[in-house]
């Protein structure tokens, strides 16, 4: 029998679960470093939730990336033994005015791509969605295929399905191969995989130049008693543009309504961060929201905070050797953790069969379609 090929994984949110989830299953030994347990309130992943979509305006590669996601997250979820996904469907809504032709561009691919996309008159808006105002509204859409991660419960059941592979360890240093913990101690594998989330430019100089770490902040809300049945029954809402858009997610599984900034602020520090939204910051994506949702100040904010994301400037992910023996996984500018399993099987399959790994980077960028093999189910077997 061959010799295991030893993996470590530094990052333990979804990207690095993900990544260790479909290494093991190749048969890799995986080891997975992070300085605070998962899931770890700091990290990037770690929230109630996250969409999952197929409205992505001009990046038609990203649009269809999302069914090959579907397909890994059952395979996921299956070995999970859990299904923490909520199919809500989707509402787009845009101003007009020439402000962005995101929704529709997003409208026009979905059709091509044979997926359901219902035009909604704006005057009708209201009465299929009692919780919105149409009074801006120039153009709208709903489709049905597109929902609600449970985010922190996937990163929970990751955690514990892999908990025998997790080390709490701060990693300071990483080379080729091989990496240092804060203790002095050197670890070297076969293969070193630098999922750290916006801490990873600290950890690699030369990611500096393309991943900016970016403070975001969310605000997270419970409806007026008259409108929580309707909520309940909530799409989620994407309303974006260059001036400034936003999403929504609807309360899903008793979660709160949750409301975030879709521009960077390419702002701030990950590690120094309290994580605390200040009050002008509530109030300025508040009154963001309020173009689409009347009577804000009827809802209860539940809390507000600050996450961070690490953004690459065109919002292509970043999936890629770096040296010989290490690959980064960076850039996934917070719509990344939709595509954390088929981007985990992804590069298990590549260090697995090393001929895909050219192909692994344009890929994930976005420019080219998968080569054969790149999403192949994982499968259990010894790695080459």
């Amino acid at each position: 029998m061959r010799e295991q090929l030893r993996v470590l994984v530094v990052g333990a949110g979804i990207m690095g679960l993900s990544a260790a989830w479909a290494l093991s299953a190749r048969g890799f030994a995986v080891e997975v470093l992070d300085a605070a347990p998962p899931p770890n309130p700091r990290g990037a992943s770690v929230d109630h939730h996250r969409l999952i979509r197929h409205a992505y305006g001009a990046q038609h590669h990203y649009m269809r990336m999302v069914d090959a996601a579907y397909a890994a997250w059952a395979r996921m979820f299956a070995d999970l033994g859990e299904h923490p996904l909520i199919e809500t469907g989707i509402l787009a809504t845009d101003e007009g005015q020439g402000r962005t032709a995101w929704l529709q561009e997003s409208r026009a691919a979905m059709r091509a791509h044979g997926l359901v996309v219902e035009d909604l008159p704006p005057a009708a808006l209201p009465a299929r969605f009692p919780w919105i105002s149409a009074e801006a509204v120039k153009d709208a859409f709903f489709a049905p295929r597109g929902g609600v991660l449970l985010a922190g419960r996937i990163v929970e059941l990751l955690a514990r399905r892999l908990a025998p592979l997790i080390t709490q360890a701060r990693v300071v240093e990483v080379g080729d191969g091989r990496l240092r913990l804060a203790d002095g101690r050197w670890l070297s594998a076969d293969w070193v995989v630098v999922a750290a989330g916006p801490w990873a430019p600290r950890l690699l100089p030369g990611l500096a130049g393309r991943v900016t770490a970016s403070r975001q902040v969310v605000v997270r809300l419970a409806p007026p008693q008259d409108l929580a049945e309707a909520w309940v029954r909530a799409p989620m809402l994407l309303d974006l543009s260059l001036e400034g858009g936003f999403y929504l997610v609807p309360p899903v599984a008793g979660t709160p309504i949750k409301i975030g900034d879709h521009s960077f602020t390419l702002q701030g520090d990950a590690e120094a961060d309290d994580r605390a939204a200040r009050p002008e910051e509530v109030s300025a994506l508040l009154a963001l929201a309020g173009r689409r949702i009347p009577g804000l100040e009827r809802y209860r904010i539940l809390g507000a905070l600050a996450c961070y994301y690490d953004v690459e400037p065109r919002e292509e992910f970043i999936l890629e050797p770096i040296a010989p023996r290490t690959v980064v996984m960076s850039g996934f500018s917070g719509h990344g953790f939709k595509f954390g399993a088929v981007l985990g099987e992804a590069l298990a399959n590549a260090l697995a069969d090393p001929a895909l790994l050219p192909a692994l980077g344009p890929w994930a960028a976005g420019r080219a379609a998968p080569a054969p093999g790149l999403l192949a189910p994982p499968r259990p077997e010894l790695a080459a």
